[in-house]
């Protein structure tokens, strides 16, 4: 995934309070899409810190935090161990480097990791191979911001592009809105986040 390295180096500050309270704000958007999830597995994919996914864990019957970042996913682990959280997992693995073909969930939820992925709709595909039949893949991004300029990152998401593209991958119920608004929350811009549900 994108920007790999960068997190690599980035992890064990990685905490912040603005980060914290993104995340809680980011969980609850995802929460109020949920429908029986409490005998569903998860993934929490991009997890980073884990920040989204430890708020969800009482919400779902187990989390696997997923991370291309080695440090990233040795934070969750430690904080796994801390806390005795006895319903996560964690893997390091890379999607748009290849397929996991044996991994079946009914969840796969994103918060602010779209982001990063250069191929998008290579990662959304394996994503979709990824979930049960009638599973969900939820997406919290930031929308589509012209101040935001960077070679590492897109500058957010359109929503009706992206529900067109999932639309032509085979995600069906797709359903977005703008949920959040905050200043300098996008590499030091003010900017707004959406959340995106879909289905198999």
């Amino acid at each position: 995934m994108g920007n790999t390295d960068k997190f690599e180096m980035i992890a064990d500050m990685y905490d912040t309070p603005e980060r914290i309270e993104i995340a809680k704000v980011s969980s609850g958007a995802i929460r109020d899409y949920l429908v029986d999830a409490k005998s569903k597995n998860a993934i929490d994919f991009g997890c980073g810190t884990g920040l989204v996914g430890i708020n969800l864990l009482n919400d779902f019957h187990s989390v696997l935090f997923m991370d291309t970042s080695q440090n990233m996913i040795n934070q969750i682990k430690q904080k796994i161990s801390d806390f005795n959280i006895q319903n996560a997992d964690t893997l390091c693995f890379d999607f748009e480097k290849e397929g996991l073909s044996d991994l079946q969930v009914d969840y796969i939820f994103m918060a602010q990791v779209l982001l990063h992925i250069h191929d998008v709709e290579s990662v959304l595909s394996r994503l979709f191979d990824v979930l049960n039949e009638g599973g969900h893949l939820l997406i919290v991004d930031f929308d589509k911001n012209e101040n935001v300029v960077s070679d590492l990152v897109h500058n957010g998401f359109i929503q009706a592009e992206l529900t067109d593209m999932m639309t032509q991958i085979g995600y069906r119920d797709i359903q977005s809105k703008t949920f959040y608004a905050g200043s300098k929350i996008f590499m030091g811009h003010d900017a707004s986040m959406f959340i995106l549900d879909s289905q198999k």
